[in-house]
């Protein structure tokens, strides 16, 4: 008896402890009780028998996302043009168990807070929604996202399809290396459960409810211009045989060419640079300023989606290095506070991991999208 009761209190504290199950009226009750036993589902990839509740649609595709508390990814995805509908639900639990939140909060079941993300492809790529997804999770922590901690919210990419399994590992991949510890669960989708209505759309009906998203992202992700499906990163030995040596030290080993002694850092010539690897579009002419540093210097970025920031501690300094979201190479360093910069913004980049395209070519290179953003 004192065993269970124990067993009991343990339960009730991880949920208390939760941020996103804090506002819940549920009360945790013993999870055997809660659970009902089902025929666990006979499927793989191949057969997926693991979403009785989804009819796929024709010319949609679908993917799984566990990013912490459901309420926030749900909402984030349906944000994002192309995608046509986002659901919350449970997923790759135990397979006798029907998961309710009550029984999913007591971090007992194996089920993830997780969302059905079903998706135009024609209007939007999975590498998009993926680095999306990247974006606002922390790819490091484990059994825990923002304030919620609990084996519910760990964090999983789940596919359902060959197809969309290439996809996701080519992006794990990428995220992998800009990452000093990954253990964001990659697996094919064995089962999902649709969560109870009050947590369908839970952001729209609560605006004030808790979300470990911020509204900077939330916008910014909204506006999104440039999709990383349309420029992929080749296997590294296509990168070694398409750049020069000073190229791939710059992008590939992190590397600064030297001042005053590159392509770009006195050019002004009307266009747009882009990553000297995949293609991916970065800077507009219009953006980039005349700077004292030596190397191209802008004030801003055509997509801010386009960019991942780390932090660089090398040099015994602290400085945000920039990195392409696609291709994943180094292209320098973002400083704020300078005086020559119409923002006080300066995107410090080698000109080695940038390639220029005119605007007078850029209708036929396939960027005429982009020519807005050229004055």
């Amino acid at each position: 008896m004192k065993k269970q009761k124990i067993i009991f209190l343990l339960a009730v504290f991880l949920v208390l402890v939760s941020a996103c199950g804090a506002q819940e009226q549920s009360q945790i009750s013993d999870v055997n009780q809660q659970a009902e036993k089902i025929e666990e589902p006979a499927g793989n990839i191949a057969q997926p028998i693991v979403d009785g509740t989804y009819n796929k649609k024709e010319g949609i595709e679908v993917i799984y996302l566990a990013g912490g508390c459901f309420w926030g990814i749900e909402k984030l995805m349906q944000s994002i043009p192309g995608v046509v509908n986002a659901t919350s639900g449970y997923a790759n639990g135990q397979p006798s168990i029907v998961p309710t939140y009550p029984s999913v909060s007591s971090g007992l079941t194996g089920y993830r807070e997780t969302v059905r993300v079903e998706y135009d492809p024609n209007q939007i790529s999975l590498d998009a929604l993926l680095f999306t997804f990247f974006r606002v999770i922390d790819p490091t922590v484990e059994n825990a996202q923002g304030n919620d901690i609990g084996s519910q919210y760990q964090t999983g990419v789940y596919y359902t399809d060959e197809a969309s399994k290439a996809a996701v590992e080519h992006i794990a991949s990428i995220e992998r290396e800009r990452s000093e510890k990954f253990v964001v669960e990659i697996e094919s989708l064995e089962r999902f459960y649709d969560a109870e209505e009050y947590h369908q759309d839970y952001l729209d009906k609560n605006p004030g409810g808790y979300c470990h998203i911020t509204g900077e992202e939330f916008e910014s992700i909204s506006g999104m211009v440039i999709d990383p499906g349309d420029y992929r990163r080749p296997s590294i030995e296509i990168i070694k045989k398409k750049l020069s040596e000073e190229q791939y030290y710059v992008t590939q080993l992190a590397g600064t060419e030297p001042s005053f002694q590159n392509a770009f850092w006195d050019h002004f010539e009307r266009g747009i640079y882009v990553d000297v690897v995949t293609g991916e579009p970065l800077f507009s002419s219009s953006d980039k300023f005349a700077s004292s540093s030596g190397w191209p210097s802008f004030s801003k970025g055509m997509d801010v989606n386009t960019f991942v920031f780390l932090v660089d501690t090398a040099f015994n300094m602290r400085r945000i290095e920039v990195r392409s979201r696609a291709g994943n190479s180094h292209l320098g360093h973002v400083f704020d506070g300078d005086p020559s910069s119409p923002n006080g913004i300066r995107y410090c980049i080698n000109s080695a991991a940038l390639r220029f395209v005119p605007y007078k070519e850029m209708e036929s290179e396939g960027y005429g999208y982009l020519m807005k953003f050229v004055d």
